[in-house]
């Protein structure tokens, strides 16, 4: 019987196995990855006490700091959490972990368009991860949509790669960090168009060969050779959806302390309700998760 099982690998997990590792408790940390959000991150300015670093690299530091701390990741996928009287079974596709506590750090995944031609062409000019595919599109005329932090990021990784950058925001304007904003102010290559919403992708079956959109009530075409979705992200929670209750967005419900509606279960990070997908938050409320679960460990002793 473990102390706590944490669910995910990304900051809010890895900070929580840093604290119990160092508590000395009987734990497991599970993870279909390693790294979460950080392996798909451009640059990271904001992080307490590191100046400069990528989201990879960040990663790479975290990796070392489990090395150190003997922290070796599962790399599992949990596919339910039951509760068994007062204690809990963590079950993935491999293994069944018996546990008295939980800290759910599962990451986010991206969020869909949810148009015609997305899933058809999805890996076939379709990505929602600059970082990871941007390279691929060299010399290209390519679509970001988005207008928030991380389809600047984009825009930004994407600057010495495409050819031409659309930038497709449905809003009226950027929401994104005025750094960000100012990166891509007077770029030649990148054109910003406002008001307009994706509706549908087009390919010749093979591959992306345009998009249309809806600007002012016109339907309206490019011609591009890839797409990148940066319109956010949704937590991966469905495998405790008929556990814990969820907040309209699907996040797990958290109160100050990460107690989620079922005792003995807690969550941080992009998974839990707040809405702030920042390092620093995740990290902080990892922190907090773990150390709440060893006291509810201990007033279950007394």
């Amino acid at each position: 019987m473990l102390d706590t099982v944490i669910i995910g690998a990304g900051i809010a997990g890895l900070t929580a196995a840093i604290y119990a590792s160092r508590k000395r408790m009987q734990f497991e940390i599970v993870s279909t990855n390693f790294g979460g959000q950080m392996m798909e991150s451009g640059e990271v300015l904001n992080y307490p006490g590191i100046k400069k670093s990528t989201g990879a690299g960040l990663a790479s530091t975290m990796d070392k700091q489990m090395k150190f701390n003997n922290v070796n990741v599962k790399l599992e996928t949990v596919k339910e959490i039951k509760k068994e009287g007062s204690n809990f079974a963590v079950v993935t596709g491999k293994n069944t972990y018996d546990t008295r506590s939980v800290i759910i750090a599962s990451v986010a995944g991206p969020r869909e368009l949810n148009v015609p031609g997305e899933n058809e062409y999805k890996n076939k000019g379709v990505t929602y991860c600059a970082i990871c595919d941007g390279p691929l599109f060299a010399d290209m005329d390519v679509a970001v949509i988005g207008g928030g932090n991380a389809a600047l990021e984009s825009v930004d990784f994407l600057l010495n790669i495409a050819k031409k950058i659309y930038l497709i925001n449905i809003e009226e304007k950027l929401i994104a960090h005025e750094y960000l904003q100012e990166r891509i102010q007077g770029q030649e290559k990148v054109e910003v168009i406002s008001k307009a919403a994706t509706k549908e992708i087009l390919g010749n079956g093979k591959m992306v060969t345009g998009l249309k959109y809806e600007q002012d009530g016109e339907e309206k075409e490019i011609k591009v050779g890839g797409v990148f979705v940066e319109i956010g992200r949704v937590p991966n929670t469905d495998f405790v959806k008929s556990l814990l209750k969820l907040d309209e967005h699907k996040h797990i419900l958290i109160d100050c302390t990460t107690h989620t509606s079922v005792p003995g279960i807690f969550a941080a990070g992009d998974c839990a309700s707040g809405h702030e997908y920042q390092y620093v938050i995740a990290a902080g409320q990892g922190c907090m998760a773990l150390i709440k679960a060893a006291r509810y460990l201990a007033s279950k002793k007394d």
